[in-house]
């Protein structure tokens, strides 16, 4: 990875002074000028269309934004995972990007397709699949080590991870999602404490849109101990062999610690991303779209979006109450 690497002088002061967070901003204006595609892309941002949707006491963004087609409409199927080489790996890599290694073992990239205005990608210096079981605690690390400027999240193999046979997370502005913001609101409004004492907080939450848990602690070893308790729970329940459906996002607060919103799935993609002609809707919820910006990158499906649409997506790619309220019996 060594010729992906800037040989910048202040990008090198800030990694000695261990401020990976400026390092990365500055990262983005390095790429931005040595690499047009990547300019071109940032640009366009400013161009995306948004749409809000209020539920009660939160909201739900959507935005169109075309540079995400690929993604959104990636086949994530094995058959054409072999036959596509991967995008994550150095030697793909286009010749003009370039990152920071971190910890020996991952590189952070700029991501040209962005949705964020300063988006990531964090990249396994290693071709090895998408997984969380042993990696959470390198999401808790990018978390605090990001924590300046960055939110972190994690996209399951099954539901959402457009390379789910490279380990990858990716980051993004703080306070770009609405549920940055909002967490804390949604979590008095329609969580229920199964652990809650001065180490560790532990809420399901049911917001009538998204089920998912919400951990708070200062404490990385137990945050650990306890994702890993749910995590064996969840597979359980859903009797699954492979890595259960979830998306994370993580967020640091140098007072608070981590706060870690898993969000519980149930499938990937709703029955309107394979519908055909006019009632096809190209939307593939990931981390990103379940913090509450939607991404759409077709213009004729964001024009006839309205919430009862944003609803039945949400509704449809969940878990039901019934299985949330058996994970928080066996959490307690």
């Amino acid at each position: 990875m060594e010729h992906r690497v800037y040989d910048n002088q202040e990008l090198n002061q800030l990694l000695e002074a261990k401020q990976l967070s400026e390092a990365t901003k500055l990262l983005f204006e390095l790429q931005k000028n040595d690499w047009g595609l990547c300019r071109e892309n940032y640009e366009q941002l400013k161009n995306v269309q948004i749409k809000d949707f209020r539920f009660g006491s939160y909201k739900i963004k959507a935005q169109f934004n075309p540079g995400r087609i690929i993604s959104t409409s990636a086949k994530v199927d094995l058959q054409s995972i072999k036959e596509r080489k991967c995008f994550l790996c150095e030697e793909n890599l286009p010749l003009e990007q370039k990152g920071i290694i971190y910890n020996e073992s991952y590189s952070i990239l700029v991501n040209p397709f962005p949705i964020f205005p300063n988006h990531l990608t964090l990249t396994n210096l290693k071709h090895q699949p998408q997984r969380i079981l042993d990696t959470f605690p390198d999401l808790l690390k990018f978390s605090k080590d990001l924590s300046n400027h960055f939110t972190v999240i994690y996209n399951g193999p099954r539901c959402g991870a457009s390379a789910p046979d490279h380990l990858h997370f990716q980051a993004g502005n703080k306070y770009f999602m609405p549920i940055d913001d909002e967490a804390d609101l949604i979590a008095n409004e329609f969580g229920n404490a199964i652990i809650d004492n001065d180490d560790i907080k532990v809420l399901t939450v049911d917001d009538g849109l998204r089920k998912f848990l919400l951990f708070e602690s200062l404490d990385e070893n137990l945050l650990i101990k306890t994702f890993h308790q749910f995590y064996n729970a969840y597979s359980k329940i859903m009797n699954e062999i492979q890595e259960p459906l979830l998306n994370i996002i993580s967020f640091y607060d140098n007072e608070f610690g981590w706060r870690v919103i898993i969000f519980l799935r149930a499938k990937h993609r709703s029955h309107h991303y394979f519908e055909e002609g006019e009632n096809q809707i190209l939307v593939s919820p990931a981390s990103i779209d379940l913090g509450g910006v939607c991404i759409f990158p077709r213009e004729e499906d964001f024009n006839k979006l309205n919430q009862e649409i944003i609803k039945e997506i949400f509704s449809e790619v969940f878990i039901k109450k019934e299985m949330l309220n058996e994970i928080s019996e066996h959490l307690k």
